[in-house]
């Protein structure tokens, strides 16, 4: 329904709010030439045809929701994973399997097709950040290694105000070690060089002991300067670039025996720029500051000023990056990101559109239609610089139950491209797997989208509050550590593998992984994020432009189209694993220690996402857990901690006087852990009367009747009361 703090003006059968409608019509439609009456008019009639059939696949959901509760608690006691599996198939839930297929996506810029690589999400609701991992395509080995504890501070190595040679050159050993192992000499060692050189269209390497080249000479694609005194070296292994950067007047060039100031890697390839999780977009006017900058992004005119160190600073898209070949031809390098963006699911709706019925509109819908008409700008070569150099435009889709929803999907992109002039299947699609109706019949959702899809991931947050919503009333689940070390999601991370490449994805989609969420503890990260890209995975997520460029370390170290060519012949996870519940072994032997430990865990992280998102409208930011580890947090976050408790309270490991007493204790910490933050606003000393306080106390208390668990409809309810009375 209409809020009384919007103005709506009319467009056409829709009420749409004047701040969105002003938007698009001065800003979007003039310079794509489109009338804005016909525009108006296409998108009455996709929200009329489409809403209906949003809020039908929604009641779906409930119905398979309500079965499934009604066949747990008849089942309580003799529980029988065949039975269980049986009934999935009788209710629908699980659907039969078809035969084999093969993805045929077409024009598919090669970040998606060829690269593997780290992949960046970012609120696009931000303009700095959404620029800063727009142009983290391109990142400083030396400034991520120095500035991070991949290289210890011992021995002398210790982080100073100014610049500490000693870990200097540990930097540069580093970095000199890395091109030993990816681009080896043909005699001798990166350590020893005193000059690179372009001699007779080939690398000429000069070391203290002889005069070599590389062992595989093709590696080097070209230069930059004059050819015997090369500003910059042009390399390439497993499809990714490596700049050495040369200047012997440079502040570390002068003291390296070859002038060597730095190796610029190229790091995240790809970057979802982010419409859900990461953002706190709950009317017209939060939405147009998201679409805003998507349409800076589309036409690369978006800039940001802020103040960094005492000094003004504007950031800008940076621009493509230009080499010699060889043999003498100028060679274009992309210089940003190649950006997706990701609409809301199928589930919320928004205030900023109302329709015929006096209904909000679904703000999936909203989203597919304003984000491609943003995008056209970019098809249209509107503006500086280019997107996608194939005439692409790349959707990624979360949170979609099951394949009728993703053949729904399909459909609207089907009806949005013939609104706006676009071929079929100009938009791609990706298809988040974080959903277990999805996980069980993902081969089944991909073939709705298989002409379109370039994008499949797992993520253990959302996947895992889903998860313990579906079966809430079978049992008190386990421990969240223990959840993590179970069975259940190995299968489920290799069986996403195993049915992308059965699929056909190579050469056509991403497989992705999920978020490193500690932007802090980058040795750590560097010891265990090679599992990703070992499990097959084209892309992986990471929390900032220094993760991604250390990330890339490990897409030279590991051959991700090989390794996913041998795990294409291994016998895929079975899905009775997946299918299988993760409760608590016993209940009964959780101390009330381990269960308190448990409870705060949860609580202190749920207050501390949620007082930034109600109060400050910040959808991601960094936020210290309980021991004072800072995560990059989004709501997927408050999913599984807010089901986790709605579980343990259902089932009696603990009291709705013992939540209580932990989210009053938990205020105080998130208070204390916030104090040097000023706009952040207390809530231990008014509890009663704060609206983020209360709002974490509904995640939970109201938890077990939010559908799928989601904490979106109760966050935005929150979030519009406070800026309602904030006007």
């Amino acid at each position: 329904m209409p809020l009384n703090n919007i103005k709506y003006t009319d467009k056409n059968s829709l009420k749409v709010d004047v701040l969105l409608a002003d938007f698009i019509d001065q800003e979007v439609l003039p310079d794509l030439k489109i009338d804005g009456a016909s525009f108006w008019q296409s998108f009455a009639d996709l929200i009329h045809g489409f809403a209906p059939v949003n809020r039908k696949l929604l009641s779906k959901r409930a119905e398979l929701q309500h079965n499934i509760d009604q066949w747990l608690v008849n089942n309580r006691d003799q529980f029988d994973q065949t039975a269980y599996v049986a009934f999935l198939k009788e209710l629908g839930y699980l659907v039969e399997e078809g035969g084999a297929f093969k993805v045929t996506t077409q024009n598919v810029d090669d970040e998606i097709a060829k690269q593997a690589g780290p992949q960046l999400v970012v609120p696009t609701s931000n303009a700095r950040f959404a620029l800063n991992a727009t142009n983290a395509r391109w990142g400083s080995l030396y400034d991520a290694l120095y500035g991070t504890d991949v290289i210890p501070e011992s021995d002398g190595a210790e982080k100073t105000n100014g610049y500490n040679p000693t870990r200097g050159q540990k930097v540069i050993e580093y970095g000199r070690d890395f091109l030993n192992h990816h681009f080896p000499l043909e005699q001798g060692s990166h350590h020893d060089v005193v000059q690179y050189a372009i001699k007779n269209k080939q690398l000429s390497i000069t070391t203290t002991k002889c005069n070599t080249t590389l062992q595989e000479p093709q590696q080097c694609l070209g230069f930059n300067g004059v050819a015997e005194a090369p500003s910059q070296i042009i390399l390439k292994h497993h499809d990714l670039h490596v700049i050495i950067e040369i200047d012997k007047t440079s502040a570390i060039g002068k003291n390296d025996l070859a002038g060597v100031k730095d190796l610029t890697f190229e790091a995240a390839v790809t970057t979802i720029q982010d419409f859900e999780d990461s953002v706190a977009a709950v009317d017209g006017e939060d939405k147009v500051g998201v679409y805003h900058n998507w349409l800076g992004l589309m036409r690369g005119d978006l800039s940001d000023t802020f103040t960094k160190d005492g000094q003004l600073v504007t950031r800008v898209a940076a621009a493509d990056k230009t080499y010699q070949s060889l043999n003498g031809s100028t060679v274009t390098l992309h210089g940003r990101s190649l950006l997706f963006c990701r609409n809301v699911g199928h589930l919320m709706t928004n205030p900023a559109i109302i329709d015929q019925t006096g209904n909000e509109v679904p703000e999936g819908i909203m989203d597919a239609m304003i984000s491609a008409l943003i995008a056209k700008h970019d098809l249209n070569q509107i503006g500086p610089l280019r997107n996608s150099r194939t005439g692409s435009i790349y959707i990624v889709k979360p949170k979609m139950h099951g394949p009728e929803e993703a053949a729904f999907a399909n459909t609207l992109f089907n009806q949005v491209e013939d609104a706006l002039g676009l071929a079929r299947h100009t938009i791609k699609i990706g298809v988040m797997d974080e959903e277990r109706r999805t996980t069980v019949n993902l081969k089944e959702c991909i073939r709705q989208v298989k002409d379109r899809i370039v994008f499949i991931n797992t993520g253990f947050l959302d996947r895992t509050g889903d998860e313990i919503h579906t079966s809430m009333l079978l049992g008190p689940m386990a421990p969240k550590a223990d959840i993590k070390a179970m069975p259940w999601i190995k299968a489920y991370e290799d069986w996403n593998v195993d049915i992308g490449l059965a699929c056909g994805f190579p050469g056509h989609a991403q497989i992705g992984k999920g978020m490193w969420a500690m932007p802090d503890e980058m040795a750590k990260m560097m010891q265990i994020k090679t599992e990703h890209p070992s499990a097959g995975a084209n892309c992986a997520w990471v929390p900032s432009p220094i993760g991604a460029t250390l990330h890339a370390v490990h897409y030279h170290q590991i051959n991700v189209l090989e390794t996913q060519k041998q795990l294409s012949k291994r016998p895929r996870a079975d899905i009775n694993d997946i299918l299988t519940i993760p409760l608590c072994a016993d209940s009964k032997q959780l101390t009330a220690e381990q269960i308190q430990r448990e409870l705060d865990n949860n609580a202190q992280g749920i207050l501390g996402y949620v007082v930034r998102w109600i109060d400050q409208g910040v959808g991601c930011s960094k936020v210290p857990d309980i021991n004072q580890v800072g995560l990059m947090e989004d709501r997927a976050t408050l999913r599984i901690s807010s089901q986790h408790i709605a579980n343990w309270l259902e089932h009696g490991i603990c009291t709705e006087q013992q939540v209580i007493d932990t989210f009053t204790r938990m205020a105080k910490v998130v208070d204390l852990q916030n104090v040097r933050d000023d706009s952040y606003l207390s809530m231990s000393d008014n509890l009663n009367n704060n609206t983020a306080y209360q709002a974490a106390l509904d995640l939970v208390f109201k938890g077990k009747e939010q559908p799928s668990g989601y904490t979106e409809p109760l966050l935005h309810a929150y979030r519009l009361k406070l800026k309602e009375h904030l006007e």
